[in-house]
């Protein structure tokens, strides 16, 4: 799957170790808790799907799904703060359904943060459904935690 970047062309590719020095930095940037390489390299190393969304040389965002036997859970999805609010998000929710739905998956499954509006409302506005709650599931600052949200997509 591909798509137009200011008459570039943005394709996905896979992620892989060699590539975490570009994901990292990214990572780091648009969270508060990132992910560790630690994290990403146990999900490559799990056969995990995992994905960065490429143009013009450049990692616009990425994102990881572990496989299950019917359905397909959401690990991370990230669009570079350079680059969030232009549609990428719902491009990369759009190519995981493609793909889990070829791996036979009825359901996408993800939690995401309770403060974190503005990723709930990109779910939402792809089919997503609130179906409960996962209490303090999130590290939060000073050491606390913070709820989540768990969303599901049936496919």
């Amino acid at each position: 799957m591909s798509a137009l970047l200011h008459d570039r062309e943005a394709a996905f590719e896979p992620m892989t170790p060699g590539r975490l020095s570009e994901v990292l930095p990214i990572e780091r940037s648009a969270y508060e808790h990132p992910w560790t390489h630690g994290n990403f390299v146990d999900s490559l190393r799990s056969g995990y799907e995992a994905q960065l969304l490429c143009a013009g040389g450049r990692v616009l965002g990425y994102f990881v799904a572990m496989k299950g036997v019917d359905e397909v859970h959401l690990l991370n999805i990230t669009v570079a703060p350079a680059w969030q609010g232009q549609g990428w998000g719902r491009l990369m929710l759009e190519a995981l359904a493609i793909w889990a739905r070829g791996q036979g998956a009825q359901w996408l499954w993800l939690e995401v943060r309770v403060g974190n509006l503005r990723a709930q409302r990109l779910y939402e506005r792809n089919g997503f459904r609130r179906v409960g709650e996962r209490r303090r599931y999130y590290p939060a600052a000073g050491g606390g935690r913070e709820d989540a949200i768990v969303m599901s997509l049936k496919l």
